[in-house]
């Protein structure tokens, strides 16, 4: 599967099972497909031998989150 992601301003917590807490950024996508998806991501690296100064200007770009943010999630997609 491919999914095309932009990040959003939106950042939430996350908490598993054990009680640790994570912060994520939601980024917002579609599959192509065409299903629209939300990603709950935490980390984005890549290898240190890389020029990763595109990536990081990329990164500090974040648009406003669509109003379907806080809907309710089918939670057989969540990884714990």
């Amino acid at each position: 599967m491919k999914v095309t992601l932009e990040s959003t301003t939106k950042i939430v917590e996350l908490r598993s099972r054990n009680g640790a807490v994570l912060q994520a950024r939601i980024w917002e996508g579609v599959t192509e497909k065409g299903v629209p998806v939300h990603a709950f991501i935490t980390r984005v690296a890549c290898h240190k031998d890389l020029d990763n100064g595109e990536l990081e200007r990329d990164l500090r770009e974040h648009k406003p989150p669509s109003d379907d943010i806080g809907r309710a999630y089918d939670l057989r997609f969540f990884i714990d």
